[in-house]
């Protein structure tokens, strides 16, 4: 049954997610909000379908037994029902919180308990099954509502219940009072719980982050100012709603906003679907942009001559002068040309394949970037940018202005935003975005936030003259090693990330005489490579053995050193031996978080064995590893790994630049790394931004 279309909310500018909901539905009830690919078709759906069918699921939520201020888990893809659940549930006061959907059930079934979910909305037929392995520690879980019924069919578990049952439970209880969803959802206020996100837990157990409607609306409200966002944009939303960048960038700024959030059929897909929408707001963390750069560069290394000559003098001149011309800088006319034609044969087909035509404003954050790697986005004609921020502070606390972007920061602080550095180099923020509390978790919350408001970021950085944020590396990830020279794991980590060849690294010297480092390959990359020398191979284990492997390896190794002789602050961290894992490492293994970061420590206690061999001078060192795989199941992988010494090199004379006045006194000697010197897309990196989230 249909309802009426929603009337706008009475009184002052829509301040809460229900509120902006039906103002929507009213100003531009036609217009798309939604669109999902499904087998090969985009379907859509209007702002006015959108808040219909959010009534008829909060009418549903409600005659399950949810009520305002209780959680309601979210599970899977970024999914139109899935969004329209949240958009009910806060409807109702409720409390959305969405899970990562390649937890296992023992990691949803810790949220679950700690939230203390009694109604689930589930993906498809892997969530339900996590969600029944899950129940039996999760005593509050009533009902677990599915969207996509394949492979459901013989399952008659009594909490299951299929979407378009709660659908049809919501029309029923609609007919019996019209009013209620439009009442319930003007009776939410600004100060209200809007949502609630679990941190990745780098150093133990997640922590539910409470924020408000009003936190996430302001600082959505502060960017949409800054960049003109409009109601016409188009942005693709492709990873894990889960964590707080895609959620801002695809849900609250989609309310905020009003434009049209897209949705790829598949992660499979995500490629093809991007070029089919051409967003124009965009946003992706480094590691993304690395894979589709590495993708870049081996098509490049199967070309034909003429082709890999063309593009290779055609990025010559796009570094030289196409960050410029897109900050709108002076440029010759022979190069302008030059670089039109360029253009015509490179840069607009290079912008094409990577689904990028349209883009008008992308934001890169989640991880470090380096400004080789940003730079060449940038010097292609993408209008990158980079942010900071955290799930504590709503994302938004530093975003580059155009006119005012820098490879080596993060830009100055947001509208509304504050931000002081202590004595020891710790950044700390004040901001209208701001955490209300960590779930049940007060001694937490004390700990990060201040008597005054201020949140203790635990990032390590500090204010140049200009205003901009620099960042150093998580403070208590900085180090020393034996000799007192600064130890910055992450900076070094992101140099030899730069390279395609490797997709993760890991670096280990505090208190150390030297710096040593685990490495994992980029199978495809590598992989690729050995095809085209002709190095047969059986698997990941097999060929991250290879010594024509290990001498590529330690080719990249020994360039990244080579970049760290130019820094004399950083000269002592070169790494002096490596070794290649053999098993990449994996969230479901512990050894990264759900948003793809290391777990330092956790990697130093497992591995243990291979951190000794690396610094007692062992040549090799044979280890056995327990691993899971997909379907729960635990195998192992033993393998003799060899250990590699590498080149370093002397610290050039006058290299580098003293560190800022607000480190100078801090253990932490660093700061400013300086300007970046003429980026090329095969040299390593040589900065770490990053968008910080605490543990």
């Amino acid at each position: 049954m249909a309802q009426s279309q929603p009337a706008p909310p009475t009184g002052p500018a829509a301040d809460t997610f229900p509120a902006l909901l039906l103002l929507h539905a009213h100003a531009r009830g036609d217009r798309p909000a939604i669109r999902e690919k499904d087998l090969g078709i985009w379907q859509t759906l209007t702002w006015a379908q959108v808040a219909e069918l959010a009534g008829r699921v909060a009418h549903g939520l409600t005659a399950l037994g949810v009520r305002p201020g209780q959680h309601v888990a979210v599970i899977g893809e970024n999914r139109p029902r899935l969004y329209i659940a949240m958009m009910a549930a806060q409807a109702l006061g409720a409390i959305p919180v969405p899970l990562y959907q390649d937890a296992v059930a023992q990691e949803m079934a810790f949220v679950l308990r700690d939230a203390e979910v009694g109604v689930a909305i589930a993906e498809d037929q892997e969530q339900v099954d996590k969600m029944l392995e899950a129940r039996a520690l999760c005593p509050a879980l009533r009902h677990v509502v599915y969207d996509d019924p394949r492979g459901l069919r013989h399952y008659d578990d009594a909490v299951l219940m299929p979407f378009d049952e709660l659908l049809r439970i919501g029309a029923e209880r609609a007919r019996t009072d019209a009013a209620f969803f439009e009442r319930s959802a003007r009776a939410v206020r600004p100060e209200q719980t809007a949502a609630m996100f679990y941190t990745s837990g780098t150093t133990g157990k997640p922590k539910g982050v409470v924020l408000t409607h009003a936190a996430l609306i302001d600082r959505a409200r502060a960017v949409q100012a800054m960049e003109n966002l409009t109601d016409r944009e188009d942005v693709l939303a492709y990873l894990p709603p889960a964590w707080i960048g895609q959620n801002m960038f695809s849900y609250t700024q989609l309310l905020v906003t009003g434009f049209t959030v897209n949705h790829p059929e598949s992660p499979a897909t995500v490629a093809i679907d991007m070029r089919d929408i051409g967003p124009t707001y965009y946003f992706a963390p480094p590691r993304i942009l690395e894979d589709l750069l590495t993708h870049v560069m081996i098509r490049m290394e199967d070309a034909g001559l003429l082709k890999r000559r063309l593009f290779q003098g055609c990025m010559a001149l796009a570094r030289r002068v196409g960050v410029r011309l897109l900050d709108g800088q002076a440029v010759g006319l022979r190069d302008r040309a030059l670089y039109a034609l360029g253009n015509l044969l490179v840069y607009g087909p290079l912008r094409n394949a990577l689904g990028m035509s349209r883009v008008r404003v992308a934001y890169t954050a989640g991880e470090a970037i380096g400004p080789d790697l940003f730079t060449f986005y940038r010097s292609i004609g993408i209008n990158l940018k980079q942010l900071y921020g955290s799930t504590e502070t709503s994302v938004f606390v530093c975003v580059q202005p155009d006119g005012q972007v820098r490879a080596d920061t993060v830009g100055p602080p947001v509208q509304g935003v504050r931000i002081r550095v202590t004595d020891n180099g710790e950044i700390l923020v004040h901001s209208p975005g701001l955490f209300k509390e960590y779930y049940r978790n007060p001694e937490a919350t004390r700990a990060a936030r201040d008597d005054e408001g201020w949140f203790h970021t635990g990032d390590a950085g500090f204010l140049d003259a200009d205003g901009h944020l620099k960042i150093i590396d998580r403070a208590k990830d900085v180090g020393k090693l034996a000799d007192g020279s600064l130890f910055a794991p992450k900076y070094i980590e992101n140099k030899l990330k730069f390279f395609p060849y490797i997709k993760e690294a890991v670096a280990f010297g505090a208190g150390r005489e030297a710096v040593c480092a685990f490495i994992n390959i980029d199978l495809e990359a590598v992989g690729n490579w050995a095809e085209r020398r002709g190095l047969p191979y059986a698997g990941y284990t097999d060929l991250a053995g290879k010594p024509e492997v290990y001498d590529l390896i330690a080719d990249c190794i020994e360039k990244a050193n080579a970049e760290l002789a130019r820094d004399a602050r950083l000269a002592a961290s070169q790494v002096c031996r490596f070794l290649i894992l053999h098993k990449e490492l994996d969230p479901d293994d512990d050894e990264l978080t759900r948003t793809r970061k290391v777990r330092r420590a956790y990697i130093a206690q497992k591995y243990a064995v291979l951190v000794d061999a690396l610094f007692d001078g062992s040549p090799s060192r044979f280890i056995e590893t327990e691993v899971k795989f997909e379907d729960g199941r635990v195998g192992r992988i033993a393998a003799d790994l060899p250990i590699r010494d590498v080149r370093r090199f002397p610290a050039l004379a006058g290299s580098g630049s003293p560190p800022p006045e607000a480190l100078r006194a801090s253990p932490l000697k660093g700061g400013d790394a300086g300007g970046p010197a003429e980026p090329d897309p095969r040299r390593p990196r040589s900065t770490g931004i990053r968008f910080m989230r605490r543990a």
